[in-house]
């Protein structure tokens, strides 16, 4: 029999709404004066307090104020076969907070979940390592690609820039326009409606490939050497690319770039893990030198807003937590060497950067004002990140 205070407790919840909180409360609070979205938030493993019975891997996200179930995505970073972080992307209004709830929720509330953040080894375009999400696309190359140039085989590429493909749809576009190429020879420099490849990378940095500046010359590795996938799904793709060790001018380069790209953002994120030399230049290529150069090293990035066939092209890269620390537009008369440079600290071993582009075609970005805008309050919120607590 139920006690008289459950029955007093049990109507005044059906009288204002309460529901009792089955799992840890974590709020998210911007101190920003804009609202927030596509934003990443991680929640570790070693954060949470399990219930008996529970798993991390069992658990969900529910928006406390709308009691929806929110898509998540668990990802095991150091590949030993149990998630260690759970992701997801809350909308926080400027100056607010929002509480969300960790549950085991029936699969009936779970929202259907889409895999736009994807990445794979293409081994059936020679060895190319190619990466999306809802916004972008972009590829680097592989060691038998390298081989072929170096072997004077025909179809080979020798190049450590990265490559951006212009996609103009949400959906995922990799898996096709490969499955097309292998069908009709160069069918993704086309478009048929969802954007094409018609970047041109050759030995340039493209959008975010790394150098390091001896003197008044700057040196380059050649292709990735290994990858190694870590997640794909709703979120977040990461993979890692390792490379063989390189010669700048007689110091000794290690390099291995950890590398993701999150749902909803137009830059991919690199951090460089490198030893022999205390900065890195990342670079931008300056193709037929039409474009526009801008360089905000108050704010942290760097800007080529140029004419791309018939349509214009925004590529950028955005240094975090004051750590660009110059620079430069190198103008050159030799192909491809052409790049706009951001130099960026090597901190305890490592680099950070943001790289990507917005292609006037997909209609988010028109016009280079709109790009400039768009990296700005990048570089602000990456700079003030939503700050996460969990009780």
């Amino acid at each position: 029999m139920k006690s008289p205070l459950f029955a007093i407790l049990f109507l005044f919840c059906l009288i204002v709404g309460c529901s009792p909180k089955t799992g840890q409360i974590i709020t998210i609070k911007n101190n920003l004066d804009i609202d927030r979205n596509f934003e990443t938030v991680e929640i570790n493993k070693d954060d949470i307090k399990l219930k008996e019975g529970e798993t991390f891997e069992s658990l969900s996200i529910k928006d406390i104020t709308t009691n929806a179930v929110l898509v998540s995505q668990f990802v095991d970073n150091d590949q030993d076969g149990k998630a260690d972080v759970l992701l997801f992307q809350p909308e926080v209004n400027a100056n607010s907070e929002r509480q969300f709830e960790l549950l085991v929720a029936d699969a009936s509330s779970k929202p259907e979940v889409i895999e736009y953040c994807y990445s794979r080894f293409v081994p059936e375009r020679t060895d190319d390592y190619a990466w999306e999400n809802n916004k972008v696309g972009f590829r680097t190359f592989g060691p038998t690609a390298q081989k072929m140039i170096e072997d004077n085989v025909k179809g080979g590429t020798l190049s450590s820039g990265i490559d951006a493909w212009l996609k103009r749809v949400e959906y995922p576009i990799i898996n096709s326009w490969y499955k097309k190429a292998e069908n009709e020879k160069g069918a993704y420099h086309k478009d048929s409606g969802e954007g094409l490849d018609n970047f041109h990378v050759g030995v340039s940095r493209g959008v975010g490939g790394i150098a390091v500046k001896i003197d008044t010359t700057y040196y380059i590795s050649k292709n990735f050497t290994n990858w190694k996938t870590i997640t794909t799904g709703p979120i977040r793709t990461s993979f890692v690319l390792e490379y063989a060790d390189w010669d700048a001018n007689g110091q000794t380069i290690t390099e291995t770039k950890h590398i993701s790209l999150d749902y909803g953002s137009n830059l991919t994120r690199f951090e460089i893990e490198i030893t022999g030399t205390d900065a890195i230049y990342t670079g931008l290529t300056l193709h037929e030198k039409d474009g526009m150069p801008t360089q905000n090293e108050a704010s942290g990035w760097i800007s080529y807003w140029q004419p791309h066939d018939d349509s214009e092209l925004g590529t950028a890269i955005v240094v975090p937590n004051k750590n660009m620390l110059s620079s430069e537009l190198f103008d050159t008369p030799v192909k491809d060497w052409s790049n706009l440079y951001a130099q960026v600290k090597v901190n305890n071993g490592g680099a950070l950067y943001y790289a990507g582009f917005g292609w006037k075609k997909a209609d988010e970005f028109t016009t280079k004002e709109a790009w400039e805008n768009y990296l700005e309050t990048f570089a602000l919120k990456i700079n003030n990140p939503l700050v996460v607590t969990i009780n």
